[in-house]
């Protein structure tokens, strides 16, 4: 991690802005600081595509920007704000705007390589960054956390299972941790023999055991490609080699990261699987705050249990430390092909199966087109992200005729 530096308070209250207001971490968020008013004053907030819902949010939270990225929803938006005093934009550059607004701590939660730009902007005006958005490590985490240390930026990792590793590792130096283990549920399919999982259906696949989530991350936690990019995340945030993280399937979820010390003590994060302790975590850090979230009850949970997860039903996880033991370019191509693939299978043109495979097709592609180079800056990470969905929708047709 960055080095660490307490954010400012002026008055006691904690500035904040919102990027993905209305997906599901920045839905979480606005319960936290609703419950909590007297804490935190909102700045800006930005989303996007639904421009009702970032409106009512504004609202609520009493935003003093909202800014929509579809520069089609501007009109709407402005009339939902009609008469509030809450400045609206739209377009690329107004959630780089909002990003750059003068808050304290800025939710980085937009889904996708559209948030790598407005998240870095924020990173790079010093504000404290608590990062829910995947792409700006799997795809540039090398250039992100280098500059985070450059500026002496704080990067507070908002993934529930990241999140426990950051708390774990307070418990020593270091220099003294031998391996970090990220959990995973193992999604619907932990148990289905491999012909059921190559007929899964969209449905099936959409019905997580135990969490909340979009369909794009529910679909990735069915092919565990979520572990995977996990991993990836890991390796840059605590700045560790792929042979020192481990995954260990926890179908509870209760456990959601551990530490092991070199000598041989294991620390780990427990909780309810609600996505507002990670999120309060960072929102007050380093303070606490109180949650809504479900009260740990272990007398009811009884048994926790654990198992390797197994390569043969879920190569997601494999293609995953391969790509980050490759380097360069390879975690942005993995991500740009697994996004086609989710999409396709989510509409129907993909079989489950077929996710993987496209995705290692799209990486041997890549690696005989030369994509595998580092990424010298967003824009160039961009660039190899919009090239790899290119090649990635070409073998579309061939990889889901064989996994047909």
């Amino acid at each position: 991690m960055s080095a660490a530096t307490v954010v400012s308070k002026r008055d006691g209250i904690r500035s904040v802005s919102l990027l993905g207001a209305t997906g599901s971490i920045g839905t979480s968020t606005v319960d936290l600081l609703m419950a909590a008013p007297e804490r935190y004053r909102v700045e800006a907030v930005a989303a996007s595509r639904n421009a009702a819902a970032l409106a009512a949010i504004a609202r609520k939270i009493g935003a003093r920007f909202a800014a929509i990225a579809d520069p089609t929803l501007y009109g709407e938006l402005k009339d939902a704000l009609a008469g509030t005093g809450i400045a609206a934009a739209a377009g690329e550059g107004a959630v780089i705007e909002a990003a750059n607004w003068p808050a304290d701590w800025v939710m980085g939660a937009i889904t996708g390589a559209a948030g790598l730009k407005p998240t870095l902007a924020a990173l790079e005006r010093g504000a404290t960054v608590a990062l829910a958005n995947k792409e700006c490590l799997v795809c540039a985490g090398a250039l992100f956390m280098r500059r985070a240390g450059e500026i002496g930026a704080t990067v507070l990792p908002v993934d529930s299972e990241h999140n426990a590793i950051f708390q774990s590792l307070a418990s020593g130096h270091r220099s003294d941790v031998r391996r970090i283990i990220l959990t995973a549920s193992g999604g619907p399919f932990r148990t289905s023999p491999l012909e059921t999982m190559r007929a899964a259906t969209v449905d099936q696949a959409l019905r997580h055991p135990n969490w909340s989530m979009g369909p794009k991350v529910t679909i990735d936690s069915a092919t565990m490609m979520n572990k995977g990019l996990e991993l990836i995340e890991a390796h840059h945030l605590f700045a560790l080699p792929a042979s020192q993280i481990d995954v260990l399937v926890h179908p509870q979820s209760i456990v959601h990261g551990l530490v092991e010390f070199r000598d041989g003590a294991v620390i780990a994060e427990l909780g309810s699987p609600d996505m507002r302790v990670p999120i309060a975590h960072c929102l007050a850090w380093p303070d606490r705050i109180d949650t809504p979230a479900a009260r740990l009850d272990l007398a009811k949970v009884a048994t926790l249990s654990f198992e390797a997860p197994d390569p043969a039903r879920f190569p997601a996880l494999r293609l995953a430390r391969e790509a980050l033991e490759l380097g360069g370019g390879a975690p942005t191509v993995l991500n740009a092909a697994n996004e086609i693939a989710v999409d396709a299978f989510l509409h129907r043109r993909l079989g489950f199966a077929g996710i993987a495979g496209l995705v290692e097709e799209t990486l041997e592609a890549s690696a005989r087109k030369g994509l595998l180079r580092e990424p010298q800056s967003i824009d160039d990470a961009l660039s190899i992200d919009h090239v790899s969905r290119s090649l990635a929708r070409e073998l579309l047709p061939e990889i889901a005729a064989k996994a047909s």
